[in-house]
């Protein structure tokens, strides 16, 4: 379905725009899960349309060193990605939130109604995604091997069904309508970047004075990070804490220091 003459620097413009929407609704307190649906159908779209923004996708072909794939000089897909890992360090994940096209068929995936496994006690150890991501540079660097193809995420978007990689990915896809992300937790190398950006977070979703106690987000986190014993480089900001708060200003995205 990606349509050729659509440029790929739209869906990084769609990406920067996006991205800067959905900061000002998060520092506006207007954010809401309601108010991510157009967003993640948005990006969803762009990634049928143009396959951009695909941050994982765009990461494992500059290691591979394919400027024809991106679709621009690689210098400059490495600023973009680069300026991302930044923005992540700055704004917490909001990119892999709701503005990677590949993060956000899972999300709309797992807003079916379907029962969930894997909830907010099944943390993906450091360790997995460090060695995870070397296997992917290892593949790109040392064999010139596009895992993420065989993986079948670009197969998917461009609904090349008759490839058995389409079927793949097809599959992770289906199979987060009941395990939250599988691919950006499990997966996905860009991720494995923008998690330990997230963990040094400027801003991020803090507790304040006005926290009862009641648990009730930590109980709506899909991947633990509203527990205030983890760290917040799994937060992909969905808002389900936020959502499921009863107090009002008990939880806040704000900075260090700014709670009040």
């Amino acid at each position: 379905m990606v349509i050729e003459l659509i440029p790929k620097a739209a869906g990084f413009v769609y990406g920067i725009l996006a991205f800067a929407a959905l900061v000002w609704l998060w520092r506006s307190g207007r954010f809401t899960r309601r108010r991510a649906v157009p967003f993640l159908a948005a990006s969803a779209l762009f990634g049928f349309l143009v396959f951009a923004p695909v941050f994982p996708y765009q990461f494992q072909v500059l290691v591979l060193g394919d400027a024809a794939a991106l679709g621009s000089p690689l210098p400059m897909a490495l600023a973009g990605l680069l300026a991302f890992i930044v923005l992540t360090l700055v704004f917490g994940r909001i990119v892999c939130g709701q503005v990677c096209p590949a993060g956000a068929v899972q999300e709309l995936m797992h807003l079916l109604p379907a029962p969930k496994r894997g909830r907010a006690e099944s943390r993906v150890p450091t360790a997995v995604r460090a060695g995870v991501f070397v296997v992917f540079l290892a593949a790109g660097l040392g064999l010139s091997v596009n895992l993420l193809a065989l993986m079948g995420l670009s197969a998917f978007f461009n609904l090349a069904v008759a490839s058995v990689s389409f079927f793949v990915f097809l599959g992770i896809v289906l199979l987060s309508s009941v395990v939250y992300r599988p691919f950006c937790r499990y997966v996905c190398p860009y991720g494995a970047l923008l998690a330990p950006a997230a963990s040094k977070a400027v801003y991020r979703l803090r507790r304040t004075d006005a926290c009862i106690g009641c648990g009730k987000c930590e109980r709506a986190c899909p991947t633990g990070a509203a527990n205030p014993s983890a760290g917040p480089g799994e937060c992909y900001l969905c808002g389900r804490c936020t959502d499921a708060c009863p107090v009002e200003g008990a939880l806040t995205y704000t900075r260090a220091g700014r709670e009040e």
